[in-house]
């Protein structure tokens, strides 16, 4: 591809074979991206099929342009500071790897974003039934959280202007890098699209406490180190009420939700977990 793309899709990517070529598959069978795209897989200490799976859709990729990055270190913050050295579009997106977004949300990214002032967007986040019982119960219970009925979650997938990413230089060692990003915008700046994005849960109980360890350690973390960007997390009124109102409808999902969050906070975060 000689011409610059408007819209680049930067994808960190960690042992990610078996997620990586659907999550590829979605974003080539997508509606056409005005002024072009391309997308740049880091892979990032593979011990798996992830690179070969990702050169594999080469033939796949229709009008976009797909670049493999093999870097021989894992490391998430690495990852995404080679993506954007790459990436030549005026607009960035960041998305996880097992993520499978609707055929018209990377279009639509590309025109909401079309702007040159600092500008955070994303798409509708739904969660797909897992296959464990103890993950659809988790499941049920955690698409009701007000997280996601409340401005633009980003999780999974986000997107900004060159203008916005420009707020901060390196990436920060941190958990929640996309906590971080969202946060670097005011609620005004976030916009929500309509289209949809799958962002799944991971399956079974162990799982499920270590990622939401991981999400909450990473959610104090950045309280402590930029408490100023907390003023700009969105309202959510009426979350109790809510959680109320579901916790009735749907007992038994509230109580294995409830455990999980209880069960994790007893101990701090270890380590890396997939971030669902």
């Amino acid at each position: 591809m000689t011409k610059t793309p408007r819209l680049s899709v930067i994808i960190p990517a960690h042992d990610e074979a078996g997620r990586i070529g659907p999550c590829l598959g979605a974003l080539f069978a997508g509606d056409p991206v005005p002024g072009g795209a391309e997308v740049i897989v880091v892979a990032n200490g593979c011990r798996d099929a992830t690179v070969a799976e990702a050169r594999a859709a080469q033939g796949d990729a229709c009008d976009w342009h797909l670049s493999v990055l093999d870097l021989p270190r894992p490391g998430k913050t690495g990852a995404l500071a080679a993506g954007e050295a790459q990436a030549r579009g005026a607009i960035l997106a960041y998305l996880d790897a097992d993520v499978v977004v609707s055929p018209p949300l990377c279009a639509a990214l590309a025109t909401a974003l079309d702007r040159p002032d600092p500008a955070y967007a994303s798409g509708r986040v739904t969660i797909p039934d897992p296959a464990s019982r103890i993950s659809r119960l988790y499941a049920r219970f955690y698409r009701e959280v007000p997280f996601f009925h409340h401005g633009v979650p980003g999780c999974g997938l986000f997107a900004m202007t060159r203008a916005g990413r420009a707020r901060w230089g390196d990436w920060p060692e941190i958990i929640s890098d996309d906590t971080f990003a969202r946060l670097m915008f005011t609620p005004p700046e976030r916009h929500a699209l309509p289209a949809r994005y799958r962002w799944p849960v991971v399956e079974g109980w162990a799982a499920l406490v270590r990622v939401r360890r991981r999400q909450d350690a990473g959610v104090a973390e950045i309280a402590r180190l930029y408490p100023a960007l907390m003023a700009n997390d969105d309202p959510r009124p009426g979350a109790r009420a809510r959680l109320l109102r579901t916790a009735l409808r749907a007992p038994v999902a509230a109580a294995v939700y409830a455990s999980v969050r209880l069960i994790a906070r007893l101990r701090p975060a270890r380590g890396w977990a997939r971030g669902r």
